[in-house]
């Protein structure tokens, strides 16, 4: 996996950059080698802001956080994602053709205890752009959970149309399809 680190405002020195390089590299379990990953990090007032992207095919994984120092905003930033992979492992698993670059990290899991499934706990509570990628409803759903965003667009592949999955005020889903 590729690591990219970059410092917006900000000077990354050596040995920032071979700590943040060490902690990205437990990710190799979860994702093979055509990964690339991005580490920004931003100063924000007397803080730091870390965002850690990973990029496998077309599956984006984000998270970020504000701490104190660079290192701790990373270390947060790195928990809340490895939280995200955890909890969609089983969504994941099944769509195993999809997500077929994370086969390892499944079988090891299979040996530990499994964790309850969050089938219906999905809250959508950001909006982000991106290119548009042909999928399924499901797998917008599971996308934009994985980016922490409140609603994706997304080429449907079952209509072939643009189409819009967002998370509604009550806790469950809309998916818009337009009419063109």
């Amino acid at each position: 996996m590729r690591i990219e680190i970059f410092g917006l405002n900000m000077r990354v020195n050596d040995t920032l950059r071979a700590a943040i390089e060490q902690k990205t590299a437990k990710f190799n379990r979860f994702f093979d080698e055509n990964a690339r990953g991005e580490v920004k990090l931003q100063p924000e007032g007397n803080n730091v802001r870390a965002e850690v992207t990973f990029n496998i095919r077309t599956h984006f994984y984000r998270a970020e956080s504000v701490g104190p120092d660079a290192m701790t905003a990373v270390e947060q930033a790195i928990a809340n994602m490895e939280g995200q992979i955890r909890k969609y492992k089983s969504r994941m698993k099944k769509r195993n053709k999809d997500y077929s670059y994370m086969e390892a990290y499944f079988e090891q899991q299979e040996v530990l205890k499994d964790e309850p499934a969050a089938e219906d706990e999905f809250r959508i509570i950001r909006r982000k752009s991106f290119p548009i990628e042909a999928m399924t409803p499901d797998e917008a759903t599971l996308q934009m959970e994985l980016l922490g965003h409140s609603f994706l667009i997304f080429l449907s592949e079952e209509t072939g149309k643009v189409c819009v999955v967002y998370k509604r005020d009550d806790g469950d889903y809309g998916l818009i399809e337009p009419a063109y």
